[in-house]
């Protein structure tokens, strides 16, 4: 799947402690369902607040879906489908963010869902999602570097919302982040001293099975997540 996606959608939707179980027997009964959509890609998603990427910082009060579609009118179709409508009704907040794929590099669950894009600049927002699977024993050593990094992210200025993503509690962990500007994302990917130190530590470690990094020009973002507007 080398084809560039002509939006990528991200929905977060926030539930309260009463409905946790109703939200979690959804994540099983959109499988089939997403899989009636026309989404080219699609992960269906739980929370944390990206710490340490271990157990204890899942968030079992937002869940999410990640999704690629060849057009607008698709992405549209999909506000409009039992999954979204089934989500809507369950939760008590949504954010819905439309994304175009500017750079990515790697894969996710062995395919390049965003494509093969010709990196380019883009005045305005701009978001960043990375993946990885970890290997099951690095995983300690991966778990430990994480503290320093994420808590030098949410100092950044620029950063408006950040969000671990995954498809499972453990092992398979990604970030999702909206910035201001390029140049803020920039800033902590290329200056930051603990994010630097992580990715040196990262070609001799062998933490990761698979990875993907991505960066996105920021299309809308609607609605809110934890009660605030990114």
């Amino acid at each position: 799947m080398n084809q560039v996606p002509a939006v990528v959608t991200l929905h977060l939707w926030g539930v309260g402690a009463a409905t946790v179980p109703l939200a979690l027997t959804r994540m099983g009964l959109d499988r089939p369902l997403m899989r009636a959509t026309t989404a080219r890609f699609w992960k269906l998603l739980g929370t944390g607040n990206g710490r340490t990427f271990t157990v204890r910082d899942a968030d079992p009060f937002h869940w999410g879906v990640l999704a690629t579609w060849s057009s607008e009118d698709e992405a549209r179709a999909f506000e409009r489908s039992a999954t979204a409508r089934g989500w809507d009704a369950l939760s008590r907040e949504r954010l819905a963010v439309r994304l175009r794929p500017l750079a990515s590099r790697g894969t996710w669950a062995r395919r390049t869902p965003f494509g093969d894009p010709r990196p380019s600049r883009v005045d305005g927002p701009v978001a960043s999602i990375t993946r990885a699977r970890i290997r099951p024993l690095k995983a300690m050593t991966f778990w430990r570097a994480v503290p320093p990094v994420s808590a030098d992210l949410r100092r950044v200025d620029g950063l408006r919302l950040a969000v671990g993503i995954g498809e499972a509690p453990v092992g398979l962990q990604g970030t999702f982040s909206l910035w201001r500007d390029a140049e803020a994302l920039n800033s902590f990917a290329h200056q930051r001293i603990p994010h630097l130190e992580a990715i040196a530590r990262t070609a001799t470690e062998d933490w990761y099975a698979e990875e993907l990094f991505a960066r996105f020009e920021v299309l809308s973002v609607d609605g809110t997540f934890a009660g605030r507007a990114p």
